[in-house]
């Protein structure tokens, strides 16, 4: 275990991932060899941790502070709304992952030589470089949807010489022709494991950051496929949060559209529900995450604070029900309203006790079952199943 080879503040990180155990030992070889850096583009957008934005760092006009992001474990943002106007937009859509998540996930997919390894969403190239450097080029596939990301990619990975078979086409469909697969690792959000990717992997393993449409996060989950590619199932890993596959992106449709006219003739209540008990203490609280598998088709939006009150929105994906909760700095119950054929806020307390008298379980007790009938998200050994 050395990273003999690394200088400076490539060093530094690889230390700092093997003390964190974000990066096992089995995995340093391909760090060394693989530098982050020969991934990236000149122009950059880091998502600076102190303040939460992107900021724009171009290598040509400051090379030390770009190589400073490339050298540092945060998610580095390298295309914005599908490569629209070749600069920032609105909405990131591809991006480098940050090493820790990276490693995490490399260490969980469990590989060993020899084994064939699908990797749905290639981006700039460096996470099917590590897999190439350790598994050989010949036993690494990728799938890009954007043709100019997957061009940009081989370009990178043919002159770090890890070049293996990087397609163009939409990840969702797998790779029938290169099946059997032992592993398949995607590098994109989804919302439904696609059936394809079992197809494509009888008997093994599947990694993939998968949530549902209330919120913007993840959960990485690690499926074991049946050996005739029927049905798979495991356990969720932890949090994580990436961006989606393009045919699962949320549908919601915006708050004007459920709520034109403001709240005024909506039904009016009130909680004692506390802010804490709804949120936790960040956006990967493990109540989000319950709330989300329990209320089905509901999309969350979390208000700043501002005058010492946040609002929290649900929006109904299937109708156009909608609800609010107000929470105000110094009182003891908020304001609820709700409007639409379902009870949306009613919803989310019931998931919330139902979380509660259940001993208030965190992520690595519950569990995903993927089958012809569908997904059904559970807890513990299935002793509370239901169809996400």
């Amino acid at each position: 275990m050395t990273l003999i080879g690394v200088e400076g503040a490539r060093s530094e990180l690889g230390r700092s991932l093997l003390e964190r155990k974000q990066m096992s030992a089995d995995w340093v070889p391909a760090f060394v060899a693989v530098d982050r850096a020969a991934f990236l583009p000149d122009v950059v957008w880091p998502f600076d941790m102190d303040t939460g934005t992107t900021v724009a760092v171009d290598r040509r006009d400051e090379p030390d502070l770009w190589s400073s992001y490339a050298n540092a474990d945060v998610p580095i943002v390298t295309q914005w709304d599908d490569g629209a106007g070749g600069g920032r937009g609105s909405v990131p859509t591809s991006s480098a992952s940050m090493p820790s998540v990276v490693f995490r996930m490399l260490s969980a997919l469990g590989v060993e030589a020899g084994h064939r390894v699908l990797e749905i969403g290639t981006g700039t190239g460096w996470n099917s470089a590590l897999l190439a450097h350790r598994l050989g080029v010949g036993n690494v596939v990728s799938i890009e949807i954007d043709p100019c990301v997957a061009d940009a990619a081989r370009d990178r990975l043919a002159a770090q010489q890890l070049l293996g078979p990087v397609l163009t086409r939409d990840g969702e469909d797998g790779d029938e022709r290169g099946a059997p697969y032992d592993r398949i690792i995607a590098t994109a959000g989804v919302r439904q494991i696609p059936r394809a990717w079992l197809r494509d992997a009888p008997g093994g393993v599947i990694l993939a950051p998968w949530g549902t449409h209330f919120g913007n996060g993840d959960a990485l989950v690690r499926l074991c496929v049946s050996e005739d590619g029927g049905s798979a199932e495991g356990r969720f890993l932890g949090p994580v949060e990436f961006m989606k596959v393009r045919g699962q992106r949320s549908s919601f449709a915006g708050h004007d559209v459920y709520v034109p006219g403001g709240v005024a003739g909506a039904d009016r209540s009130s909680t004692a529900v506390t802010e804490e008990q709804l949120l936790g203490g960040d956006r990967f609280a493990a109540q989000r995450f319950v709330v989300g598998l329990m209320v089905r088709n509901c999309y969350q939006q979390v208000a700043d604070r501002r005058g010492g009150v946040r609002p929290v929105w649900f929006y109904g994906l299937t109708d156009r029900s909608w609800a609010c909760v107000m929470f105000e700095e110094g009182r003891a119950e908020a304001a609820v309203w709700q409007s639409g054929s379902r009870r949306l806020w009613d919803e989310v307390v019931a998931a919330l006790a139902w979380w509660r008298a259940a001993g208030e379980p965190g992520y690595g007790r519950f569990g995903l079952t993927v089958g012809a009938h569908g997904q059904r998200a559970w807890l513990d050994r299935r002793a509370d199943s239901w169809e996400v």
